[in-house]
Protein backbone atom coordinates (compact mmCIF):
# COMPACT_ATOMS: atom_id res chain seq x y z
CA UNK A 1 0.00 0.00 0.00
CA UNK A 2 2.81 2.38 0.81
CA UNK A 3 4.49 1.82 -2.57
CA UNK A 4 1.18 2.42 -4.37
CA UNK A 5 0.64 5.63 -2.44
CA UNK A 6 4.13 6.80 -3.29
CA UNK A 7 3.65 6.08 -7.03
CA UNK A 8 0.28 7.85 -7.06
CA UNK A 9 1.66 10.86 -5.29
CA UNK A 10 4.65 11.02 -7.65
CA UNK A 11 2.31 10.78 -10.65
CA UNK A 12 0.18 13.64 -9.33
CA UNK A 13 3.32 15.64 -8.68
CA UNK A 14 4.49 15.14 -12.28
CA UNK A 15 1.11 16.21 -13.62
CA UNK A 16 1.14 19.29 -11.43
CA UNK A 17 4.60 20.13 -12.77
CA UNK A 18 3.33 19.92 -16.37
CA UNK A 19 5.15 16.67 -17.20
CA UNK A 20 2.04 14.82 -18.41
CA UNK A 21 1.98 14.27 -22.19
CA UNK A 22 -0.03 16.77 -24.22
CA UNK A 23 -2.95 15.76 -26.41
CA UNK A 24 -0.81 16.15 -29.53
CA UNK A 25 1.90 13.74 -28.33
CA UNK A 26 -0.24 10.94 -26.95
CA UNK A 27 1.24 7.51 -27.65
CA UNK A 28 -1.11 4.82 -29.04
CA UNK A 29 -4.18 6.88 -28.10
CA UNK A 30 -6.82 8.69 -30.13
CA UNK A 31 -6.94 12.45 -30.37
CA UNK A 32 -10.11 14.59 -30.26
CA UNK A 33 -12.11 14.64 -33.49
CA UNK A 34 -11.76 18.42 -33.76
CA UNK A 35 -7.97 18.22 -33.59
CA UNK A 36 -7.94 15.38 -36.12
CA UNK A 37 -9.93 17.38 -38.65
CA UNK A 38 -7.80 20.47 -38.06
CA UNK A 39 -4.58 18.57 -38.73
CA UNK A 40 -6.05 16.97 -41.86
CA UNK A 41 -7.04 20.38 -43.23
CA UNK A 42 -3.60 21.78 -42.44
CA UNK A 43 -1.90 18.86 -44.24
CA UNK A 44 -3.68 19.87 -47.46
CA UNK A 45 -3.92 23.64 -47.03
CA UNK A 46 -0.23 24.26 -46.33
CA UNK A 47 1.18 22.53 -49.46
CA UNK A 48 -1.59 24.08 -51.58
CA UNK A 49 -0.73 27.55 -50.25
CA UNK A 50 2.97 27.02 -50.96
CA UNK A 51 2.11 25.87 -54.49
CA UNK A 52 -0.12 28.90 -55.05
CA UNK A 53 2.48 31.35 -53.75
CA UNK A 54 5.35 29.81 -55.70
CA UNK A 55 3.42 29.77 -58.99
CA UNK A 56 2.00 33.29 -58.52
CA UNK A 57 4.79 35.30 -56.91
CA UNK A 58 7.77 32.99 -57.10
CA UNK A 59 8.81 33.97 -60.60
CA UNK A 60 8.53 30.39 -61.88
CA UNK A 61 7.43 30.00 -65.50
CA UNK A 62 4.09 28.33 -66.15
CA UNK A 63 5.69 25.58 -68.19
CA UNK A 64 7.52 24.42 -65.07
CA UNK A 65 4.92 25.16 -62.40
CA UNK A 66 1.39 26.07 -63.50
CA UNK A 67 -0.86 27.80 -61.00
CA UNK A 68 -3.82 26.03 -59.36
CA UNK A 69 -6.15 28.10 -61.58
CA UNK A 70 -4.42 26.89 -64.74
CA UNK A 71 -4.57 23.29 -63.53
CA UNK A 72 -8.27 23.71 -62.83
CA UNK A 73 -8.80 25.05 -66.34
CA UNK A 74 -6.89 22.08 -67.77
CA UNK A 75 -9.08 19.73 -65.73
CA UNK A 76 -12.23 21.36 -67.18
CA UNK A 77 -10.75 21.22 -70.68
CA UNK A 78 -9.99 17.51 -70.43
CA UNK A 79 -13.42 16.85 -68.95
CA UNK A 80 -15.25 18.73 -71.71
CA UNK A 81 -13.39 16.81 -74.41
CA UNK A 82 -14.23 13.50 -72.75
CA UNK A 83 -10.58 12.56 -72.34
CA UNK A 84 -10.61 12.57 -68.55
CA UNK A 85 -13.39 10.01 -68.13
CA UNK A 86 -12.12 7.83 -70.97
CA UNK A 87 -8.54 7.74 -69.67
CA UNK A 88 -9.57 7.29 -66.05
CA UNK A 89 -11.85 4.35 -66.84
CA UNK A 90 -9.17 2.69 -68.97
CA UNK A 91 -6.52 2.96 -66.24
CA UNK A 92 -8.93 1.89 -63.50
CA UNK A 93 -10.05 -1.24 -65.36
CA UNK A 94 -6.46 -2.31 -65.97
CA UNK A 95 -5.64 -1.91 -62.29
CA UNK A 96 -8.81 -3.70 -61.20
CA UNK A 97 -8.26 -6.74 -63.43
CA UNK A 98 -4.54 -7.10 -62.72
CA UNK A 99 -4.95 -6.63 -58.97
CA UNK A 100 -7.91 -9.03 -58.86
CA UNK A 101 -5.90 -11.89 -60.35
CA UNK A 102 -2.99 -11.09 -58.05
CA UNK A 103 -5.34 -11.28 -55.07
CA UNK A 104 -6.84 -14.59 -56.21
CA UNK A 105 -3.37 -16.16 -56.36
CA UNK A 106 -1.74 -14.44 -53.38
CA UNK A 107 -4.38 -15.20 -50.71
CA UNK A 108 -4.25 -19.04 -50.81
CA UNK A 109 -0.51 -19.10 -51.49
CA UNK A 110 0.28 -16.61 -48.72
CA UNK A 111 -1.88 -18.45 -46.20
CA UNK A 112 -0.37 -21.76 -47.26
CA UNK A 113 3.17 -20.46 -46.88
CA UNK A 114 2.41 -19.00 -43.48
CA UNK A 115 0.70 -22.16 -42.26
CA UNK A 116 2.90 -24.94 -43.64
CA UNK A 117 6.68 -24.73 -43.33
CA UNK A 118 7.01 -27.14 -46.25
CA UNK A 119 5.16 -24.83 -48.66
CA UNK A 120 7.10 -21.84 -47.31
CA UNK A 121 10.43 -23.60 -47.95
CA UNK A 122 9.29 -24.49 -51.46
CA UNK A 123 8.21 -21.02 -52.62
CA UNK A 124 9.91 -18.43 -50.40
CA UNK A 125 13.40 -18.55 -51.99
CA UNK A 126 12.02 -17.98 -55.50
CA UNK A 127 9.59 -15.28 -54.38
CA UNK A 128 12.31 -13.62 -52.32
CA UNK A 129 14.47 -13.30 -55.45
CA UNK A 130 11.80 -12.27 -57.93
CA UNK A 131 10.29 -9.56 -55.72
CA UNK A 132 13.56 -7.61 -55.87
CA UNK A 133 13.37 -7.48 -59.66
CA UNK A 134 11.71 -4.18 -60.66
CA UNK A 135 8.40 -4.96 -62.32
CA UNK A 136 8.99 -2.20 -64.87
CA UNK A 137 12.05 -4.10 -66.11
CA UNK A 138 9.71 -6.81 -67.39
CA UNK A 139 7.98 -4.40 -69.81
CA UNK A 140 10.20 -5.23 -72.86
CA UNK A 141 9.70 -8.96 -72.30
CA UNK A 142 5.95 -8.58 -71.81
CA UNK A 143 5.65 -6.62 -75.04
CA UNK A 144 7.76 -9.25 -76.79
CA UNK A 145 5.67 -12.14 -75.46
CA UNK A 146 2.18 -10.60 -75.32
CA UNK A 147 2.25 -7.76 -77.84
CA UNK A 148 1.06 -4.19 -77.19
CA UNK A 149 -2.58 -4.87 -76.29
CA UNK A 150 -4.13 -5.01 -72.83
CA UNK A 151 -2.44 -8.26 -71.80
CA UNK A 152 1.06 -6.91 -71.03
CA UNK A 153 -0.36 -4.00 -69.01
CA UNK A 154 -2.56 -6.26 -66.90
CA UNK A 155 0.21 -8.83 -66.45
CA UNK A 156 2.64 -6.12 -65.37
CA UNK A 157 0.24 -5.11 -62.58
CA UNK A 158 -0.21 -8.78 -61.70
CA UNK A 159 3.46 -9.57 -61.23
CA UNK A 160 4.18 -6.20 -59.63
CA UNK A 161 1.77 -6.77 -56.74
CA UNK A 162 1.59 -10.56 -56.45
CA UNK A 163 4.79 -11.20 -54.54
CA UNK A 164 4.35 -8.38 -52.04
CA UNK A 165 0.81 -9.60 -51.32
CA UNK A 166 2.05 -13.13 -50.76
CA UNK A 167 4.81 -12.19 -48.32
CA UNK A 168 2.67 -9.77 -46.30
CA UNK A 169 -0.14 -12.34 -45.96
CA UNK A 170 2.40 -15.00 -45.03
CA UNK A 171 3.79 -12.80 -42.25
CA UNK A 172 0.25 -12.13 -40.98
CA UNK A 173 -0.36 -15.87 -40.60
CA UNK A 174 2.78 -16.20 -38.50
CA UNK A 175 1.21 -13.97 -35.83
CA UNK A 176 -1.84 -16.18 -35.31
CA UNK A 177 -1.67 -17.09 -31.58
CA UNK A 178 -0.53 -20.65 -31.03
CA UNK A 179 -3.08 -20.91 -28.21
CA UNK A 180 -5.95 -20.68 -30.70
CA UNK A 181 -4.55 -23.52 -32.79
CA UNK A 182 -3.79 -25.71 -29.78
CA UNK A 183 -7.23 -25.08 -28.30
CA UNK A 184 -8.87 -26.10 -31.57
CA UNK A 185 -6.98 -29.38 -31.59
CA UNK A 186 -7.82 -29.92 -27.92
CA UNK A 187 -11.52 -29.52 -28.68
CA UNK A 188 -11.30 -32.14 -31.40
CA UNK A 189 -10.80 -29.87 -34.38
CA UNK A 190 -9.22 -31.23 -37.52
CA UNK A 191 -6.50 -29.72 -39.64
CA UNK A 192 -8.88 -28.25 -42.22
CA UNK A 193 -10.92 -26.67 -39.42
CA UNK A 194 -7.81 -25.01 -38.01
CA UNK A 195 -7.03 -23.64 -41.46
CA UNK A 196 -10.50 -22.42 -42.47
CA UNK A 197 -12.13 -21.64 -39.12
CA UNK A 198 -9.19 -20.28 -37.13
CA UNK A 199 -6.33 -19.07 -39.31
CA UNK A 200 -8.27 -17.67 -42.26
CA UNK A 201 -10.78 -15.60 -40.21
CA UNK A 202 -7.96 -14.32 -38.02
CA UNK A 203 -5.95 -12.92 -40.95
CA UNK A 204 -8.85 -11.43 -42.95
CA UNK A 205 -8.21 -7.91 -41.52
CA UNK A 206 -4.53 -8.22 -42.45
CA UNK A 207 -5.43 -9.35 -45.97
CA UNK A 208 -7.67 -6.33 -46.49
CA UNK A 209 -4.98 -4.03 -45.11
CA UNK A 210 -2.40 -5.67 -47.40
CA UNK A 211 -4.60 -4.97 -50.40
CA UNK A 212 -5.11 -1.38 -49.25
CA UNK A 213 -1.36 -0.81 -49.09
CA UNK A 214 -0.32 -2.60 -52.27
CA UNK A 215 -3.01 -1.12 -54.51
CA UNK A 216 -0.75 1.95 -54.67
CA UNK A 217 1.87 -0.16 -56.43
CA UNK A 218 -0.71 -1.12 -59.04
CA UNK A 219 -1.41 2.55 -59.79
CA UNK A 220 2.29 3.22 -60.25
CA UNK A 221 2.69 0.27 -62.58
CA UNK A 222 -0.29 1.07 -64.78
CA UNK A 223 1.18 4.52 -65.47
CA UNK A 224 4.51 2.92 -66.40
CA UNK A 225 2.75 0.48 -68.74
CA UNK A 226 0.72 3.22 -70.40
CA UNK A 227 3.78 5.38 -70.92
CA UNK A 228 5.34 2.60 -72.99
CA UNK A 229 2.46 1.43 -75.16
CA UNK A 230 -1.16 2.54 -74.87
CA UNK A 231 -3.76 4.43 -76.85
CA UNK A 232 -5.69 5.62 -73.81
CA UNK A 233 -5.16 5.95 -70.08
CA UNK A 234 -3.92 8.58 -67.64
CA UNK A 235 -0.31 7.58 -68.23
CA UNK A 236 -0.72 8.02 -71.98
CA UNK A 237 -2.42 11.38 -71.40
CA UNK A 238 0.54 12.52 -69.29
CA UNK A 239 2.99 11.51 -72.02
CA UNK A 240 1.03 13.41 -74.69
CA UNK A 241 0.88 16.49 -72.48
CA UNK A 242 4.62 16.31 -71.90
CA UNK A 243 5.35 16.25 -75.62
CA UNK A 244 3.57 19.59 -76.17
CA UNK A 245 4.63 21.07 -72.81
CA UNK A 246 1.09 21.15 -71.38
CA UNK A 247 2.31 20.97 -67.81
CA UNK A 248 -1.10 21.99 -66.48
CA UNK A 249 -2.63 18.82 -67.95
CA UNK A 250 0.12 16.73 -66.36
CA UNK A 251 -0.70 18.24 -62.97
CA UNK A 252 -4.42 17.64 -63.56
CA UNK A 253 -3.83 13.95 -64.35
CA UNK A 254 -1.58 13.55 -61.32
CA UNK A 255 -4.23 15.04 -59.05
CA UNK A 256 -6.84 12.69 -60.53
CA UNK A 257 -4.54 9.73 -59.85
CA UNK A 258 -4.06 10.85 -56.26
CA UNK A 259 -7.77 11.38 -55.66
CA UNK A 260 -8.72 7.99 -57.11
CA UNK A 261 -6.05 6.30 -55.02
CA UNK A 262 -7.30 8.08 -51.93
CA UNK A 263 -10.89 6.96 -52.63
CA UNK A 264 -9.71 3.37 -53.08
CA UNK A 265 -7.87 3.60 -49.77
CA UNK A 266 -11.02 4.85 -48.05
CA UNK A 267 -13.00 2.02 -49.67
CA UNK A 268 -10.69 -0.60 -48.19
CA UNK A 269 -10.88 1.10 -44.80
CA UNK A 270 -14.68 1.05 -45.01
CA UNK A 271 -14.63 -2.62 -46.01
CA UNK A 272 -12.42 -3.35 -43.01
CA UNK A 273 -14.77 -1.58 -40.61
CA UNK A 274 -17.79 -3.23 -42.19
CA UNK A 275 -16.56 -6.82 -42.29
CA UNK A 276 -14.05 -6.98 -39.43
CA UNK A 277 -15.47 -4.90 -36.61
CA UNK A 278 -13.70 -7.05 -34.03
CA UNK A 279 -10.31 -6.00 -35.43
CA UNK A 280 -10.87 -2.24 -35.17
Amino acid sequence: MSNMSVSQSSGKKQQSQGLSPSIFWRIAEDIPRSLQWALMIISVAVPFSIWWAASTWGGVQDVFLPSPVEVGEAFVRLWDRGFLIEDTVASFLRVAVGFFFAAVVSVPLGIGMGTFASIRSLFEPLIGIVRYMPASAFVPLLILYLGIGEEPKIFLIFIGTLFFNILMIMDAVKFVPKELIETTYTLGGKRWQVLFQVIFPYVIPNIIDTFRINIATSWNLVIVAELVAADEGLGRRILRAQRVLNTDEIFACLIVLGLIGFLIDLSFRFLLRLSCKWAI
